[in-house]
């Protein structure tokens, strides 16, 4: 689209093809978010609004000879327009740095366009996983009506496990069954690879073994949080309007500024699907009673 290749884009096609590569690329292993929640989509650049469901209904299907039975409809309790925003990181290339490149043979340095990139899917996992309250967005972490789980003291091997063992519990009392996933802040990931008492294997590799679809860590869940989720688009998902890439934003003092951008919204459809990982409060217990 003619949007995102100006025709005044000072680079050649294969100088514009390794720029947005590189910003796929960087994209590709820093997100998070997209390792546990599934994507809807492209829907296309100019897309700005989305309907967004909330369901209810949790009962597994019924079997019958007629089909007469009530079998407790998936249905939408709250039906809302979500808006979608952009997610942006500006990055400038010199005119000079893009003959120098050109006269001596080597290829353009990307490392700008590589960490806006960076900065991008950082801006991405913080709304999946945070929301944005100042516009409304919710994120796993923060929504209304997800399970919560006081956890343990990691420190102490074994509690990790227990705690996993306790959350897939709830989620299952609650209606909703596995795969699950887990995203926890990097000192708890840190604290998973201790080895479990009486088995000489690491606890994570136990914790793995009940969480199938993937066990990760995050920056951007704060300091000693975490979550367990049941993965997949009926609970969750991302809608994307457009996927991350490249636009030029026309010459300034003979340098040339771009943008990385993406346009996309996180919908939470059954929030009983979280189970979020919470440190106990000042002086009260570890565990939830």
């Amino acid at each position: 689209m003619a949007i995102f290749a100006h025709e005044e884009n000072p680079l050649n096609d294969q100088e514009w093809e390794n720029i947005k590569s590189v910003v796929i690329e960087v994209a590709r292993k820093r997100l998070v978010g997209r390792r546990v929640v599934d994507l809807h989509g492209p829907l296309g650049p100019g897309i700005q609004t989305i309907v967004h469901d909330h369901f209810s209904g949790t009962t597994i299907g019924r079997v019958g000879l007629m089909g007469e039975e009530e079998s407790d409809p998936v249905r939408s309790i709250r039906r809302e327009s979500g808006i979608i925003p952009l997610i942006y990181k500006d990055f400038i290339l010199h005119w000079r740095d893009i003959e120098t490149a050109r006269q001596s043979g080597t290829p353009l340095d990307t490392s700008a366009a590589a960490g806006a990139a960076a900065f991008c899917a950082d801006a991405e996992d913080d709304l999946i996983f945070n929301g944005y309250q100042e516009m409304g967005y919710e994120g796993l972490m923060v929504v209304d009506g997800r399970q919560i789980l006081t956890r343990r003291d990691w420190t102490e091997s074994g509690n990790a496990f227990k705690d996993v063992v306790d959350a897939s519990q709830t989620l299952v009392e609650a209606g909703f069954y596995g795969p699950y996933a887990m995203v926890v802040s990097p000192r708890l990931y840190t604290q998973m690879h201790q080895v479990h008492p009486g088995t000489g294997v690491l606890e994570i590799e136990h914790v793995r073994q009940l969480i199938t679809d993937g066990v990760y860590q995050s920056p951007l869940i704060k300091d000693g949080l975490g979550m367990i989720v049941s993965t997949g688009a009926q609970n969750f998902d991302l809608a994307v309007a457009q996927d991350l890439t490249v636009a030029y934003l026309g010459a300034e003092h003979m340098n040339h500024p771009f943008r990385v951008f993406e346009s996309v919204y996180l919908r939470i459809k059954r929030h009983g699907s979280i189970c979020t990982l919470e440190p106990p409060a000042e002086g009260k217990s570890k565990r939830a009673k």
